[in-house]
């Protein structure tokens, strides 16, 4: 079984905070491999109906397990999982419990509580550039277009039954059981279009006729897609300035495979690897962050950022993603620092192995690779 380093220590932390941790992310995105090559665990599938029998009594099934780490996986599949865990989190804290699911805890109203400040969470995203070593497969070609699905990675030839199964799947267990939505052509047709046009900007209206719902019932499926990790919302960064759009997101699908496999890529041109590259990024940020909190910034005059990094205490920091550091253009950084003069410009480019600098009309542009990128804004 291949140990997955960085997602292992990412556990060991998430421990060290707080005796319950909650592990999230897509089917079949490592989460069950991950929770087994832990040392020292006691594994229980809660989509078994014994082992759902044996935890009908949460106090008694946890006085049995003191001082031990165990593992709940698929733990939305109880009648309340929210309570075993808050009974751990409160009266059993020798227990250490990783719980796994597919969405993030207050998505779905079956989990009564979210256990604020009780948990640390997790986010297990699609193979970044650390599991390529780690699985010892670091060609980029190959992770764009199988994905980053372990077992669609590892696959011997383009799975291409096993993505339209894997959607069929997620509609009938993550979406049926946690959500209950209607429609399944016009949430499926919806979900469709977007891996589509994965990457560009978002207007509901352009769904709702070819999907046969209302603009509400769009902004509704996308809200799920989102917090099931499917789809990426990206917001605009803004400070409400008449000159930049302030309103539309961007939306990018959560793996490169399923966005090929729509697109029907079956094998990649020069032309497509800026935007999956673009994806890979945006991806690799998430999982190091471990925060949704990115933005892009776009104006009036169609000038446009790929990715704003931002918080209240430092300025923000400008990302510009190209295949090919030969690519960059400065006018969209040039554009963006006009209005904001402060903060880092990155372009992260694969071609880059040694970070270096230019200057394009005052304005400092620092070119890396995405190790590099890492550790500049970590």
């Amino acid at each position: 079984m291949v140990q997955k380093r960085f997602w292992l220590d990412k556990v060991k932390r998430g421990w060290q905070r707080h005796s319950v941790l909650w592990l999230s992310g897509v089917r079949c995105v490592g989460k069950t491999s991950l929770c087994k090559s832990l040392t020292g665990t006691e594994y229980f599938d809660c989509e078994l109906p014994r082992v759902r029998r044996m935890i009908e009594d949460p106090q008694s099934f946890l006085d049995d397990l003191r001082g031990r780490t165990i593992v709940l996986d698929e733990i939305h599949r109880l009648n309340n999982p929210s309570e075993i865990l808050k009974i751990a989190a409160d009266h059993y804290p020798d227990i250490k419990v990783l719980a796994t699911g597919s969405s993030t805890l207050g998505a779905s109203a079956k989990f009564r509580d979210t256990l604020t400040g009780r948990k640390s969470e997790l986010w297990l995203t699609p193979m970044i550039s650390s599991d390529l070593v780690d699985f010892k497969q670091e060609v980029l070609n190959h992770r764009f277009l199988r994905g980053g699905l372990p077992p669609f990675f590892l696959a011997r030839d383009v799975p291409e039954q096993d993505f339209h199964e894997w959607m069929e799947a997620y509609w009938a267990k993550d979406i049926q059981e946690l959500f209950r939505l209607e429609r399944r052509s016009s949430f499926l047709k919806f979900l469709e279009l977007l891996m589509v046009s994965s990457g560009g900007i978002f207007e509901a209206t352009r769904f709702a006729r070819p999907c046969e719902v209302s603009r509400s019932t769009i902004s509704n499926y996308l809200a799920v897609l989102d917090a099931t990790y499917v789809m990426h919302v990206v917001r605009p960064f803004s400070s409400n300035r008449p000159t930049e759009i302030i309103a539309a997101p961007k939306v990018y699908a959560f793996d490169t495979g399923f966005m090929c496999y729509y697109r029907g890529w079956h094998k990649l041109r020069r032309d497509d690897f800026g935007i999956l590259w673009e994806h890979f990024v945006l991806n690799e940020l998430q999982a190091q962050t471990q925060s949704r909190r990115v933005a892009y910034w776009r104006d009036k005059r169609g000038h446009e950022v790929d990715f704003i990094l931002a918080n209240r205490k430092s300025p923000p920091v400008a990302i510009e993603c190209k295949w090919s550091a030969s690519e960059f253009d400065a006018v969209n950084i040039r554009a963006f620092r006009r209005q904001y003069p402060n903060g880092n410009n990155f372009v992260v480019s694969h071609d880059v192995e040694r970070p270096f600098s230019h200057a394009y009309d005052g304005v400092k542009v620092k070119f890396v690779g995405l190790a590099d990128l890492i550790k500049a804004i970590l």
